[in-house]
């Protein structure tokens, strides 16, 4: 009886090997430093200890099974994702890659996954497709995809304004979003008024994309929704001010990282919008550790995708729990399909048709 109340212990015969791929130094390491605490912290919580030092991997015990886990800097390009996944497949033979930042260089990990028989988890690179067109029974994901973002703004949005414009950086990612506001928003009852503009991913200068949104403004637009990814959000942000965008309708976005949040957000105090992990917003007891040991350890606390790494950690684990240590696809897809666990943002549920992480999502009034 007292056995049956303790939870499942896990022990695995050989070490179970993690290859983590995340942005370290390219265009969008401002998120990967979040992975690269959120992720460690997830397997220090499970383990009850910090990692060791190995031969080129951090070591963690869990219970009686050894996850070591190997990390690799990918730079959001999709070229250097494939060549440190591939290494980490077929020469340091790990059983799980977990990332990454940019959707289009998470799709490369998702076939390399697939073409190996090994199991990818996304965090937390939020393109539709990776659980969508691009779907494949070896990807998983705990990051939320673009239509959870959509409909929880969407929500909201449309019990504020009936007409909309939007703009989006032309890749996956942005196009899923795209696509994904103007399902939503059109579901909720609002209506778009012009077709959809799309920048490169690097666009420094949004001068040329605001003359569109203020056509738009002239056929009726009532807000304009952005959705952007990265350090891009203040040139935008510059040239709908510079060109009275801002002086003609409010623009609507979900709230980012808290890096970006005092540029982008500063004359914005008193809006409402979505959000999909603020660690003031999480209540329960996982999320009050990561934010005690983040601010400890890092002198910050948990920003956008620190919850999105800690439970990639903890579906490796729970995963490898349900399969007896079985670190072989053919026995976790099963078992993962449908599972449930419980990380920083609550309980999240693996979808089993489509392996989406079915999550809490917040709408919050921006105080300060």
């Amino acid at each position: 009886e007292p056995e049956e109340e303790m939870a499942e212990e896990l022990s695995c015969a050989e070490p179970v090997k993690v290859g983590l791929i995340t942005d370290e130094t390219g265009s969008l390491a401002i998120y990967g430093a979040h992975v690269l605490r959120g992720f460690p912290l997830g397997m220090e919580y499970l383990a009850g200890a910090e990692g060791m030092e190995g031969d080129g991997f951090t070591s963690y015990m869990v219970d009686g099974c050894e996850i070591q886990v190997y990390t690799r800097d990918d730079q959001s390009n999709p070229e250097i994702t494939a060549t440190v996944g591939r290494e980490l497949v077929e020469e340091v033979g790990v059983q799980f890659l977990v990332g990454t930042v940019r959707s289009g260089a998470t799709a490369t990990l998702q076939e390399l996954a697939r073409e190996n028989d090994v199991i990818h988890i996304a965090a937390p690179a939020a393109a539709n497709d990776l659980t969508g067109a691009t779907f494949n029974e070896n990807s998983f994901r705990t990051s939320r995809n673009n239509y959870q973002d959509a409909v929880n703004i969407c929500q909201y949005l449309t019990s504020q304004y009936t007409s909309f414009v939007q703009i989006a950086p032309d890749y996956s990612f942005g196009q899923g979003s795209a696509q994904a506001f103007r399902d939503a928003c059109t579901l909720f009852g609002g209506e778009f008024v012009a077709d959809d503009i799309f920048a490169p991913a690097d666009t420094t200068d949004f001068t040329p994309y605001m003359d569109p949104v203020l056509d738009a403004i002239d056929n009726g637009a009532e807000t304009l929704i952005v959705t952007w990814a990265g350090g891009g959000f203040v040139p935008l942000l510059q040239a709908a001010t510079d060109l009275g965008v801002t002086d003609e309708i409010p623009i609507a976005a979900g709230f980012v990282d808290n890096v970006v949040m005092p540029s982008f957000f500063a004359n914005a105090i008193g809006s409402t919008s979505g959000i999909l992990y603020h660690y003031t917003l999480a209540d329960n007891e996982i999320n009050d550790w990561l934010v005690e040991n983040t601010q400890e350890r890092f002198e910050t606390p948990p920003d956008l995708f620190d919850a999105d790494a800690m439970n990639a950690a903890i579906m490796v684990v729970e995963a490898l729990r349900a399969s007896g240590g079985d670190a072989s696809a053919a026995a976790l897809i099963p078992v993962m399909e449908g599972m449930e666990f419980e990380g920083p943002k609550g309980t999240i549920f693996i979808r089993p048709e489509d392996h989406v992480a079915m999550q809490d999502m917040y709408v919050a009034t921006l105080l300060n």
